[in-house]
């Protein structure tokens, strides 16, 4: 079977999509949520304008593609880096604290999807 250029990009994309429909139905949104706002992540992010830190939205493009993404992003949270403010000045990442990884895992993943 000889696929046109046309067809080809048009079961590329089907694909894809399909692809992460399916991931992001695996996304428990209320719980990411309650953990965002638990853990004071309102304090610093929203999910479509920057605060003192970046947007949801904004971290997500910054990482999307990027098969090293949830770890990076797990790395930061439980590891309280220093980082820079949308302001220029510099502070400490709140550590995030969860009894179960999967809740962080779950919080990466919500907000990957912005």
């Amino acid at each position: 079977m000889k696929l046109n250029p046309s067809r080809l990009t048009l079961l590329v994309s089907s694909v894809a999509l399909l692809s992460f429909s399916a991931g992001a139905s695996a996304v428990d949104a209320d719980a990411a949520s309650r953990l965002f706002k638990k853990e004071d992540c309102t304090k610093c992010h929203a999910p479509a304008r920057s605060k003192k830190g970046p947007s949801l939205k904004k971290i997500a493009e910054d990482h999307r593609g990027q098969a090293d993404a949830a770890a990076k992003l797990i790395e930061h949270m439980k590891s309280g880096p220093v980082v820079k403010l949308e302001d220029g000045s510099e502070e400490e990442h709140r550590i995030i604290e969860v009894k179960d990884d999967a809740e962080l895992q779950n919080l990466i993943a919500w907000i990957l999807g912005h």
